[in-house]
Formats: C-alpha cells, structure tokens, sequence
C-alpha cells in the first residue's frame, strides 16, 4: 500500500485531502504540532507524526519512506501579534519540508500555495495562473508569506523535485471547524454579525473538489506547473443572496464605502498593540477587499480533470454543517 505525507491534516482542506486519500487505499501519515487541537470528526486511520514545520529533522523522519507528500499546511490568519510567526511556517516550513522530500527521494511533491500568491488583473478580469505578480503588490503577511513560499518550490522544481503546485481559491463546505477568515465571514452571517458589507468579490470552489484537485495533481500535473484549483466568481453581495436563499437569514442590504472602514481598520490596528488582541476589523482584510479576487481555473479543468461542484451545494453543506457543530 502507498503512503502519503499530508502535513495541515487536522486543518479544512488538509483534512479533506487526508480523508480522500484513505477513502483511495492509500496509508496516510499526518504531521502536526504538539498540543494541536484536533478536528471534531478527524478522519480515522491516520498514522500521526508529532512535529513543527520549523524543525527540520522532524520534518525528515515524517517524510522518510513517502511515496507522495502533500505539503498543505500553512499558518493562514490575517492578523498576527508576532508576524515573524508566519513567514517561520509559511517559507522555512516549506523550505524544510521540500528539502526533505528531496532528500528522501519522494517519488511525487504535490505544494499547497494559494491564489493569494497570484497576480490580479487592473480590469478586475480573471486572473490566470501566468498574470504578472510582484511581492510589494501582495497585501499583508500572509499572502507575501505564500508569494515567497511558492517562489522556493519553484527553486525546488528546477533542482530535480518533482513538485507540482496548486492555488486553492476560496474552499467552503463542511468541516472549516477554526473556521478559517472565510469560513468565519458564513459563520458571523448565520449569527447575525454581518449588518453590511464591502464591494469585493471572491472564486468559490467547493472544499471537496480542491482536495480532489490535489489528488489530480499528483496524478496528471507537470512539474513545476500551478494550477488554480477554483471556481466560481461571485461577489460578496451574490454570496450573501445565496447565503440568504439557503440559510433564510436576511442578507445585509446595506454597502459600506471603503475609505471610512480603512479608517477604522487603522484604528483597530493600533488598538490592538496595546490589548495584544485580534483587531475588531483586520487591516489586511479591508486592503485585500479593495480588489475582488476573480480567478480563471480553466487549466486545471483541463488538464486535471477539476471538479466544479455548483457552489451552492458547497455552501448549503457548509451552512448545515456550522449549524449542527455550533
């Protein structure tokens, strides 16, 4: 029986690519950190490693004996207290993970990135995965984290790895159980604490298909190739009116104007130095919703076979799912 690494296993995609994997016949070995919590329904069968992204040999002896690594984990939050954290997980982590792939000779690398590491077109047009991309363009800790990480796995690709890299869009569906940034903006409508909102707009795929995606990616993808595992382009406002059709919880009517919610962002921002708390409202957040993130996952339906569940079943599971986990 073949065995796989998914680093991120007990995280929303990780899981899910964890729980496809056992579902195919594979033995599956999770990496996770000491002391982390676990997900409600974690899949069974897991063979569990104790370990730190940033500790290289525990990242080795995780990896020795793979015949396939799915490195997915990652420290993805928008605002940190210490941002050293983040480029610690996101660009050491993977640089420790891909050295030791390739130290042990993994027959097959499948990278984790995001389209946050991906450009934008001006026009607000779907991106593509060649659409030009600087690290200063990249808003926020996070997504600049993911740019260089996926700069070092390239390096990787030209060294011999045999790394194939996907950029998940924006995963919903059931078991987001932190939630994620996403996942907590279905979580805050559901309990009323979303009164308004901005103009933005984000590619929705559901959470099964981007693990599937991976899986593909393993079998069909190039190395050194990226593949956009997305979607559907909807705003914010067509995401609230289907949240609205599924949930029957009224959408916010009300649309915010940008400059006064930067405002206050900046506030909270500063706020947050002294209380050493999450702000209110994350700066990232509101500059990262000046731009609607429209992606084009044409290529990775074509060459991978991608599924596009319709999103609507990825978010009416998502919704039953928030409601019966509380």
């Amino acid at each position: 029986m073949a065995t796989a690494l998914v680093t991120g296993a007990t995280g929303f995609i990780g899981g899910h690519v964890a729980a496809l994997l056992l579902q195919k016949g594979w033995n599956v070995r999770g990496l996770r950190r000491r002391g982390s919590r676990r997900t409600p329904s974690p899949p069974s069968d897991i063979e569990w490693h104790e370990g730190d992204l940033r500790n290289f040999q525990e990242v080795c002896r995780a990896t020795g004996g793979c015949d396939a690594v799915f490195h997915v984990a990652a420290d993805y939050r928008l605002w940190a207290r210490h941002p050293e954290e983040i480029y610690a997980s996101n660009v050491a982590g993977t640089i420790h993970v891909l050295e030791a792939c390739l130290a042990a000779r993994v027959p097959r690398v499948v990278y984790t990135s995001s389209v946050g590491a991906l450009g934008l077109n001006a026009d607000g047009s779907p991106a593509h995965e060649e659409t030009p991309v600087r690290l200063q363009d990249r808003v926020g800790d996070y997504k600049r984290s993911k740019f260089l990480a996926e700069r070092e796995a390239e390096k990787f690709a030209a060294r011999g790895l045999p790394v194939v890299i996907v950029n998940p869009s924006t995963p919903v569906g059931p078991g987001d159980w932190k939630p994620t940034p996403t996942g907590k903006i279905i979580v805050d409508y559901l309990n009323g604490r979303m009164p308004a909102y901005l103009d933005t707009g984000l590619n929705l795929i559901h959470v099964k298909d981007v693990a599937a995606g991976h899986l593909l990616a393993l079998e069909k993808g190039r190395v050194g190739e990226k593949y956009i595992l997305g979607n559907r382009n909807l705003t914010l406002a067509e995401i609230f009116g289907l949240l609205e059709d599924i949930s029957q919880i009224p959408a916010p009517r009300i649309c915010l104007p940008y400059t006064p919610i930067l405002a206050l962002a900046h506030f909270f921002k500063a706020l947050s130095r002294f209380t050493h708390r999450e702000p209110l409202i994350p700066l990232d957040g509101v500059k990262m919703a000046r731009k609607s993130m429209f992606f084009d996952s044409g290529k990775a339906v074509r060459e991978l076979g991608l599924p596009q569940t319709p999103v609507e079943d990825a978010l009416r599971e998502a919704v039953s799912w928030y409601r019966e986990h509380g």
